[in-house]
This record gives structure tokens, sequence and C-alpha cells, in this order.
């Protein structure tokens, strides 16, 4: 089963940071990343897509984090 995130954060190395902790989980990146500007507190935001194959059933109690 193949189980999907969206990790967000604003433009700065934490980002960078988050995706790279992703990626040595084995989560795949999913897509191009994602730039916006976020108005209400004056900061560039990322996103990026990443998804991972596991083998239990998805359940919506599932904690993606900890996949």
């Amino acid at each position: 089963m193949k189980i999907y995130r969206f990790l967000t954060e604003d433009d700065t190395s934490a980002f960078c940071h988050k995706v790279s902790e992703a990626l040595s989980k084995g989560w795949e990146l999913h897509g191009d990343p994602q730039y916006a500007f976020d108005a209400s507190n004056g900061v560039m935001r990322c996103g990026q897509a990443v998804t991972k194959e596991i083998d239990t059933p998805y359940t919506p109690e599932m904690k993606l984090g900890a996949q």
C-alpha cells in the first residue's frame, strides 16, 4: 500500500531538513516542490509531497510520519 504526506515549512533550512529526514526514512519525492507567499506571516512557505510503500493496511488513525 502506498501512503502520502505533504510536508510544509517556512522557506528556511528547516524545510530541507524535514524533507531530507523523510527521504532517509524511505519516503520518495512525489511531484515538484511548491512555493507560496504566506501573507499573514510575511514569509515564503515551501511544500513537498512524499510517498512511501508500506506493508500494513491504511487506517485514518495511522500517524503517517511514524511509518
